[in-house]
């Protein structure tokens, strides 16, 4: 077991649609139940009260701490990675992050939110565990997930890191991020599912199960379903990639003075619909590629200020 002490460094990309940390991915979807679910896979039990994870994902809102249910999803996360650690005790230093834009607003209460119960007694998958938050630190959410090819942004860039809720922009000129440029939109990727669905409700009158639908979006197309169903939902897509790169255009991108680099789970919408210059454009496929610049740079802030830990 870890010594208490000597906290283990764990980094968590608190998404929309998914929860990330470096070696896990699951969806922000959590139900509650007064008694223990029957059929649920994944199940939590805190202060009581039972939830079941990942069985949907989370609707939006800006204010990620206006319910419990991150703080939930945290423990979840956690549990993930001392479980593959073989703990179920122990000290934990959080590596978190926020959009840039909303780092100056949101980063005190947000850390005030993860850390409102220091001690966190809990129960994952037939499991307790016991948790002590010894400190939190904020990163600057698509910077942290280049920090290590920094190398690779030489001149202008455009870094776009689209979610499940919110499209991230961020302008990175020779390595260095600029906080004047930097903008966060509510068009991430379940604005494209919404479309989709009401497309093919109203041009098949057909209901057609999200799975189905990110199945499709994912991989550009699917044999399961008929082919009809699969065009309708592939122009919806069309049509969203095309509002991604409007966006874009009205903060001033131009292919021919920068790069342009997509990530988070939307990247594949853009290299599965969109109309891209190969040359001018890179595709960041690594969905926990945040979640990995959190714990890179955190641990690197650490060893700065003589703190001592695990990872």
């Amino acid at each position: 077991m870890a010594e208490m002490n000597k906290p283990i460094l764990i980094a968590i990309d608190h998404g929309y649609g998914n929860v990330k940390t470096p070696h896990f991915v699951f969806p922000t979807g959590i139900t509650a139940y007064d008694e223990e679910p029957a059929v649920a896979a994944e199940k939590l039990c805190w202060v009581g009260r039972w939830y079941a994870i990942g069985d949907t994902h989370k609707e939006f809102i800006p204010d990620k701490t206006a319910d419990e249910d991150y703080l939930k999803l945290t423990m979840v996360a956690i549990a993930k990675e001392l479980n593959r650690r073989g703990l179920t005790e122990a000290s934990v230093y959080l590596a978190v992050g926020l959009p840039l834009t909303w780092v100056g607003q949101q980063r005190n209460s947000f850390t005030r939110y993860l850390t409102q119960v220091r001690n966190l007694e809990f129960n994952y998958n037939g499991t307790d565990y016991s948790v002590e938050i010894t400190g939190i630190e904020m990163n600057a959410q698509g910077f942290a997930a280049v920090i290590d090819r920094l190398k690779d942004f030489s001149g202008v860039n455009m870094l776009c890191d689209i979610g499940n809720g919110t499209m991230n922009i961020m302008y990175i000129n020779n390595g260095v991020p600029v906080s004047s440029q930097c903008f966060t939109e509510k068009f991430g990727t379940n604005q494209c599912m919404i479309a989709a669905k009401e497309a093919v409700m109203r041009s098949l009158q057909l209901k057609v199960p999200e799975v189905t639908v990110e199945s499709i979006l994912r991989n550009g197309w699917s044999d399961e379903v008929d082919s009809s169903i699969c065009e309708v939902i592939a122009q919806s897509a069309r049509e969203y990639v095309d509002g991604i790169m409007r966006s874009l255009r009205e903060h001033e991108y131009d292919p021919r003075v920068m790069r342009l680099w997509f990530m988070g789970g939307g990247a594949c919408l853009v290299r599965n619909f969109g109309q891209m210059d190969s040359d001018r454009v890179r595709i960041i496929d690594d969905i926990q590629a945040n979640a990995k610049g959190y714990q890179q740079f955190t641990a690197a802030m650490l060893k700065k200020r003589g703190i001592d830990f695990e990872e």
